[in-house]
């Protein structure tokens, strides 16, 4: 009787196993045919049968298959004996086996596949079965995809958040952890709200989520608070997630902590001031950079190039002072530009580079370039290292082929132990220790005994914890001197995960531990005359009023505000550099005037306030007396006497006031008081000053608004020549105050300049003069007439002047030559090379220059004569005495007579009589203006007067 396997079976058995394979394979027929996977029929691991789809995945034509063995689909021999034995035995069990793995076709190329395979009879697995093979190539990519992605994220620097579309977390990445202190676990669930400082405004998340409703992306600044307290700001992206329909699912958030930038950025912008002293003071090279070319430098710059001056070195561009060619081969003026590009668009760049000294000697140098705002503009602060010493030492390391080649910190590596194994030689400059005296050492030989043992417990949880740790601690040298240092420890683990080995780098941070300390003295004294400030006199102030008060008001304090009459004029006309020394001298013979335990400081510019303590109001009168008489004795600086006075207002606590603030408001307004009466000398605090200061500040927020209420109106007032016709005129501005009717000039001008108004406003005044010559073009009696507009110093100065100016005259269509422009003395000599390079670049504009008030300053005829000036124009304090007073008639006789020698026409200001227009015209003077011709008047007036049959000339005349 037949068997199979160990059992015995009749014939009618038989049959019905039969018949049941049958069906089985006519439905495995129909599977085949119409299934989306790969199917296939097996006998002794050959192919009985297979659908068109497993053709398709192995890349065979239909048919070729039958008979094949199965080892066919496998990329090697030992896999498809691997993979037979393991299937077998599992379908021998009755069980679907089922793996993934990878599988070949018919051309060789590989690809992943899944296969899932049963025994027809699990006790003859070899003599049938059913496999079936997938292609899940790209389901595996999009997992390698997902794993990758999720790798960046988790390991991403910046934060990352995704919240659900109401705002509970669901994701963090571990920076966030280190950002912000929480953990994953106390972040999932919670809303970004726990990281809320309430320092921002509601209007910040009020238009945050209005962005994100509306299916924006929202970026921004958060000012956010850690898990431990302490704030920090946040720069923030979230965006919207949508699902398949479009709908809102997720929130994500990337954020980067920029609390240290914005730092660095406030602590840049107060420590300008000191900026300068650790300039000139610093022992490395130190430039500056703007447009291609240096604007200052310090003594080191010059005593490595061998320059004898300033003077001799700046102007010049970096491609100046350089070889023609860099060492590798790259022209210095191209390269120059684009290192130059590179630090502005990045905001740091460090490159090394080759000058020539003044002799030609090459030097070697490490740049560092970093853009900063000084005084508004981005300039290129500029940092040379001379790296000589260095290039021999590197080129020394590299020979020796030293584990710590081309080290400039101290490296010590030690054993798991902690046992010193090596160091480099920085190590042994640094400590004094050579590496043989400490081999085989523990790294406590060099602890000082300053750090608390809880800073060494942080220090190595930190370590255990993270592998690494950075700090500031100190260290005792072998010499027994002790200094601080900054420490990075970090850890080497081996393969089986335990630290092997410590790495430990160190630099010594005496230098910029003293640099601290000296901008924290910056922050408290005037960089120039090493006065105390504003901050530090105002603590001062207040502790001078405490002390006072303790006893029972009976001490007096007095507080003297004074500054330098007529200062601006020295400064700007003779210099900054000797405006310094002789605020230099002023604040040394001011603390010879008082005594030791007095203040004396400086506020800024030429003010200084002096407190005396225990003074009462006749003491204070007696000092500032002598400080009068100690500020009016003559200054010799740089070669020139120069000659000050000072205006000193005083108020004596408590009858003046009981606060610092009341006091200070005080003796300024008694100073102003002090000026008004004359200059040089002492005014007491009065009640009735406060009304006046009162006053002066209503004026001064007047002023804001008068120009966008349109509350200036000009005035025109007319110039003539010697036949009395007009050919031009003079715009003068005017103040319509709502309240106050027409305020003169004197009051509002000198405010203007102060609060640097004068620039809209003097812009506003040339745009209507432009618009006033276009309007006047369209007449034949009005066409050839030129107008005279006054700019200032603070506006002529402007970067872009000139820009502005040709926007002006393209935008309203006036006739460039029609309009004048009139300069001071003191406008056109403060740095002449600039001003005569920017008044030609306006000449060929068309446009023209006179130089107003010529005589009141320190005019130098060499200077005259490279002015493309084409009028002078006497001032009216030489005309007003004419002709009787000799010296004022020798004066404008003079002006007249160089005038024509230099080609120059020549106009009277302030003719107001009929004898001075006489005495001018006799000397040949070209033209007049003042009262005696005509008062300055409303442009309606004015075309008026031009209507009412005054004559006038055509272009060309006076």
């Amino acid at each position: 009787m037949p068997t199979t396997g160990n059992r015995f079976v009749d014939s009618n058995e038989r049959q019905q196993m039969e018949e049941r394979n049958r069906q089985l394979l006519a439905e495995m027929q129909t599977l085949l045919s119409n299934a989306l996977v790969g199917i296939v029929h097996l006998r002794q691991r050959r192919v009985v049968s297979c659908n068109r789809r497993l053709e398709e995945i192995f890349g065979y034509a239909p048919g070729e298959l039958i008979g094949e063995s199965s080892a066919r689909f496998y990329p090697s021999r030992e896999t498809f004996e691997k993979v037979g034995t393991c299937a077998y035995a599992v379908a021998a069990e009755g069980r679907n086996f089922s793996t993934e793995l990878t599988l070949r076709r018919k051309d060789g190329s590989l690809f992943w596949g899944a296969l899932t395979g049963r025994a027809i009879d699990p006790d003859q697995p070899q003599e049938g079965s059913i496999w079936v093979f997938a292609d899940i190539s790209e389901r595996r990519e999009a997992e390698e995809e997902s794993r990758n992605l999720l790798q960046a994220v988790e390991q991403s620097p910046v934060t990352i958040i995704i919240t659900s579309r109401t705002g509970e977390i669901e994701y963090v990445n571990p920076s966030f952890t280190r950002v912000t202190g929480y953990s994953r676990l106390e972040a999932i669930g919670q809303t970004p709200r726990i990281l809320k400082s309430g320092e921002a405004p509601p209007e910040t998340y009020h238009a945050l989520w209005q962005t994100l409703l509306e299916g924006r992306v929202w970026s921004g600044v958060f000012h956010n608070r850690r898990k431990n307290g302490t704030l920090f700001w946040e720069k923030a992206s979230i965006s919207p997630i949508f699902g398949d329909h479009g709908e809102v699912t997720h929130y994500l958030a990337v954020k980067e902590d920029v609390t240290e930038r914005l730092l660095a950025e406030k602590a840049l912008r107060e420590s300008e001031e000191a900026f300068r002293r650790l300039f000139e003071d610093a022992k490395d090279p130190l430039l500056l950079l703007k447009g291609g070319a240096f604007i200052d430098c310090n003594t080191a710059t010059l005593e490595l190039l061998g320059y004898r001056s300033k003077a001799d070195f700046l102007g010049h561009s970096p491609d100046d002072i350089s070889p023609a060619c860099q060492p590798d081969g790259q022209s210095s003026r191209e390269k120059a530009a684009t290192m130059i590009t590179t630090a502005l668009k990045v905001g740091f760049h460090r490159f090394e580079w080759t000058h020539l000294q003044s002799d030609g000697t090459p030097v070697q140098v490490e740049v560092t370039l970093t853009p900063i705002t000084l005084r508004g503009e981005v300039i290129l602060h500029t940092l040379w290292r001379d790296i000589r010493e260095r290039r021999v030492t590197e080129n020394r390391l590299r020979l020796l082929a030293g584990v710590f080649e081309n080290s400039a910190e101290a490296i010590m590596v030690s054993d798991r132990d902690n046992r010193i194994l090596e160091v480099n030689n920085a190590f042994s400059r640094l400590t004094g220790y050579a590496a043989d005296e400490v081999r085989g050492s523990d790294p406590r030989l060099l602890s000082s005994g300053r750090s608390a043992p809880e800073a060494y417990r942080a220090m190595w949880q930190s370590i255990r914890s993270t592998g690494q740790w950075q700090g500031e601690i100190w260290d005792r040298r072998k010499d027994g001197s002790v200094y601080p240092k900054w420490l990075s420890i970090s850890t080497i683990r081996g393969t089986d995960g335990n630290i092997e080995h410590y790495i430990g780098s160190f630099v010594d941070i005496s230098e910029r531990k003293a640099a601290e300390e000296k901008i924290n003295h910056l922050a408290h004294f005037d960089t120039l005359t090493d006065l105390p400030n504003r901050a530090n006199l105002q603590g001062r102030l207040e502790q001078a009023l405490a002390s006072a008060r303790r006893d029972g008001h009976r001490r007096h304090v007095a507080v003297m505000f004074l500054d330098l009459d007529r200062f601006k004029n020295i400064n700007d006309t003779l210099g900054h550099h000797i405006g310094d020394a002789l605020l230099l001298e002023v604040s040394r013979r001011l603390r010879s005037s008082v005594r030791e335990s007095d203040v004396v400081a400086r506020l800024g510019g030429d003010e200084f306030v002096v407190v005396l303590t225990g003074a009462d109001a006749v003491a204070a009168e007696r000092i500032a007396g002598k400080m009068l008489q100690a500020l009016t004795q003559p200054y010799h600086i740089d070669g020139q006497c120069l000659h000050t006075t000072s205006s000193i207002g005083i108020a004596v606590f408590p009858g003046d006031g009981e606060t610092v603030d009341l006091l200070m408001r005080n003796a300024d307004a008694a100073m102003y008081q002090a000026k008004a009466a004359g200059r040089n000398n002492v005014k007491f605090f009065a009640a009735s000053m406060n009304q006046a200061a009162r006053d002066r500040r209503q004026l001064e927020e007047d002023l804001h608004l008068a120009l966008q209420k349109k509350q200036f109106v000009l005035h025109y007032q007319p110039q003539v020549d010697t036949q009395r016709r007009i050919f031009a005129t003079e715009v003068l501005l005017r103040w319509q105050h709502p309240e106050h009717g027409l305020v003169p000039p004197g009051r509002f001008i000198p405010l203007a300049e102060d609060t640097g108004l004068i620039v809209p406003i003097g812009k506003w005044v040339l745009e209507t003069a432009c618009d006033q010559l276009k309007a006047w073009s369209v007449d034949a009696r009005t066409r050839e007439l030129q107008v005279a507009v006054n700019v200032s110093a603070r506006q002529f100065r402007q970067a872009d002047f000139i820009e502005q100016l040709h926007e002006l005259l393209e935008g309203s269509g006036a006739d460039p030559t029609r309009l004048k422009l009139e300069l001071t003395e003191s406008l056109v000599l403060d740095n002449v090379t600039d001003t005569i390079a920017k008044m030609n670049a306006i000449k060929l504009l068309g446009v023209t220059f006179s130089m107003d008030d010529f005589g009141t300053g320190y005019s130098s005829l060499s200077y005259l004569t490279r002015l493309p000036l084409d009028q002078l124009k006497i001032d009216r304090a030489f005309v007003s005495r004419l002709p009787d007073n000799q010296s004022d008639a020798v004066i404008a006789q003079t002006i007249v007579t160089m005038g024509r020698s230099l080609g120059l026409k020549v106009i009277a200001e302030g003719v107001e009589s009929e004898a001075q227009r006489q005495f001018l015209d006799a000397h040949g003077c070209h033209g007049y203006q003042g009262f005696l011709f005509g008062r300055p008047l409303p442009v309606e007036a004015f075309e008026q007067l031009l209507q009412s049959g005054s004559p006038w000339v055509t272009r060309g005349s006076a």
